[in-house]
């Protein structure tokens, strides 16, 4: 037990280590990515504080009417000046810019994709001017925004957008994100679905030959009964023999259907749970009050394998006995819905924590001393790959009881 126990917390240790590893992994590809994109926004802007800068120098050659000391006009610049700071400007073939004066009239716009190609340099049209406008009020509201001092009275604006290039590098990160951690989930479940398909392998193979293994002594014992009777041995222990022979001839099989899909025959549920239970009535203590409570409106037909359903309902029942202690009251209640069967388990036993109420049926958790921890999760197996059906604690409170239910789909007619 302790073995099955400590599989269990290591397994869970590694998941948590896996998906620890995980995050890190996305954080620090987020982190770099992030900075990637921020930097080369910086660079953006420099571009554009350049433009900016050659917007401004333009705006301001031969405007002054002064002149410096060996007499040159103040604002002036040679001709290669000019056709350097025209380059400048010119060489902006990605970013997206508007100039505006200090009123908010568009003085110059470029890179933009327009609603209707212009044919007037000089001129907007209406339908662009619109489009315009709207871009202007939009990155009014942004970061993306330049003054440019052209002298004392005179101050315009440049505001531009982020690059193609930079808005598909923005979305990058995150497209890689999702594509890491569909291949991360992926990896995961392909992980864990081989190490079930192998738990499974074992699981079955332990299954079949614990079958075939009791197989021989039971055979050996039937025979030793119908010895001792024909030896006229007291037919009551011959009877009680017979009993327990039976019993034993009843776990091999169910050990023995592990694995393959077991055959199911139509059977009313209130039938099913009062025969599951009739072993399990005369050997639960008396200070245990078993109750059951069916009805005709609960008697619905579904498909079942009475072998394994009964082991079903003898496992929940020993556990809620073990539970109280072997004292209290155990409630079995049948309900049906116009889609299912509804069977609830009730006891008043210990109870189990909320943070319990999936691991109760994985391999290896027990609250016993004693114990595998295998009844639970041989019971979920039963109900939900072999009968389609579903098992959960409905509710349960520490020191007050715990309520399993069990869902059956109702036979088609």
């Amino acid at each position: 037990m302790a073995n099955l126990r400590n599989i269990y917390d290591s397994r869970r240790t590694w998941k948590l280590i896996f998906l620890g590893i995980s995050i890190v992994m996305v954080a620090l590809f987020l982190y770099i990515s992030n900075n990637l994109v921020k930097d080369l926004a910086e660079q953006e802007r420099g571009r554009m504080e350049i433009w900016a800068d050659a917007t401004r120098e333009l705006a301001t050659l031969g405007d002054t009417g002064s002149t410096d000391a060996e007499g040159n006009p103040i604002g002036s610049a040679p001709t290669t000046d000019v056709d350097f700071l025209l380059k400048i400007i010119e060489a902006n073939h990605n970013i997206p810019v508007l100039l505006v004066d200090d009123k908010g009239q568009i003085l110059l716009h470029r890179n933009f994709r327009l609603p209707e190609e212009e044919t007037n340099t000089f001129e907007i049209s209406p339908t662009n001017l619109e489009f315009l406008t709207r871009k202007l009020h939009h990155l009014q509201g942004t970061q993306n925004k330049i003054e440019i001092k052209i002298d004392e009275a005179t101050t315009q604006y440049l505001y531009y957008e982020d690059s193609t290039l930079l808005r598909r590098l923005s979305y990058f990160p995150y497209i890689q994100l999702m594509v890491m951690a569909l291949f991360i989930a992926i990896a995961y479940f392909a992980l864990m679905s081989i190490k079930r398909a192998e738990q499974n392998k074992v699981w079955v193979g332990l299954s079949k030959e614990t079958a075939h293994q009791l197989g021989t002594p039971i055979s050996s014992l039937m025979a030793w009964t119908q010895l001792l009777d024909s030896m006229g041995v007291d037919k009551s222990i011959v009877s009680d023999m017979d009993k327990d022979v039976t019993r034993l001839s009843t776990i091999a099989d169910r050990f023995s259907k592990i694995g393959s899909m077991p055959d199911k025959e139509l059977t009313t549920i209130n039938e099913a749970v009062v025969q599951s239970l009739e072993y399990m009535r005369v050997r639960i203590p008396k200070r245990v009050n078993l109750n059951i409570h069916t009805s005709a409106a609960s008697n619905s037909g579904v498909m079942l394998s009475q072998t394994l359903f009964a082991w079903v309902m003898e496992n929940l029942t020993k556990n809620a006995v073990d539970a109280m202690d072997g004292e209290g009251s155990l409630d079995i209640t049948v309900q049906s819905d116009p889609s299912q069967a509804i069977i609830l388990v009730k006891d008043t036993g210990k109870g189990i924590a909320r943070k319990n109420f999936k691991n109760v049926f994985n391999p290896g958790f027990t609250t016993k001393k004693r114990g595998w921890g295998l009844g639970l999760t041989l019971v979920k197996r039963i109900i939900e790959e072999y009968h389609d059906g579903h098992i959960y604690v409905k509710d349960s409170e520490v020191g007050k009881g715990t309520t399993f239910c069990i869902e059956l789909p109702l036979a088609k007619s």
